[in-house]
């Protein structure tokens, strides 16, 4: 039986953590202003760089838990996704490309369960963190949206977006080729 403490290490407490910035994000919808627009873009990149440090305590300290495998995916969907769905109605982010993105999210979701139901690890490839890390650019940019020390927010996100959204499809493929390329081996 895993104790508590185990579970709720430092790792897993800083996942949380991350989720817990997702209400925070509900302030675009309330007042998408220039000042509120720059926190929200903080917080997010915050929250997004925490990702790295929760996996790396993780690994280096030995403290890789059931609940952090289950959640650390979890949480970098959660955030970028709920960011993504708040900019559709500011008229910051295409409704279509937030669509397709969570469907491949899900369908990406289905394909681990299905390989870990076959006793398959597929581990996430180099696309799906140049996927995450275009996103997360991309997402911090239209969440600016405004002129900022000079750059047009708007378009450098929107721009970054097309090729995160690139990632998206080719990641897609890539995870699905990965499981029937296991599923043969099998």
């Amino acid at each position: 039986m895993i104790s508590k403490s185990e579970t709720l290490n430092l790792p897993n407490t800083i996942t949380l953590l991350r989720i817990g910035v997702v209400p925070f994000l509900f302030v675009l919808l309330w007042s998408p202003g220039e000042f509120w627009s720059l926190i929200i873009a903080a917080l997010f990149v915050i929250a997004s760089i925490t990702d790295f440090f929760d996996g790396y305590i993780a690994r280096k300290y030995q403290m890789i838990t059931t609940m952090g495998k289950f959640l650390d995916p979890i949480a970098d969907k959660i955030i970028v996704n709920t960011a993504m769905i708040l900019l559709i109605p500011i008229g910051r982010i295409p409704a279509w490309i937030v669509a397709i993105t969570i469907i491949r999210d899900l369908i990406v979701d289905v394909i681990r369960s299905i390989a870990s139901s076959e006793g398959i690890y597929i581990q996430a490839s180099i696309l799906g963190k140049q996927k995450t890390v275009a996103q997360i650019i991309a997402v911090t940019a239209l969440i600016i949206h405004y002129p900022f020390l000079g750059i047009n927010s708007h378009l450098v996100g929107t721009v970054i977006l097309y090729i995160a959204f690139i990632f998206t499809i080719y990641s897609g493929i890539d995870y699905l080729i990965k499981l029937y390329q296991s599923l043969v081996k099998k």
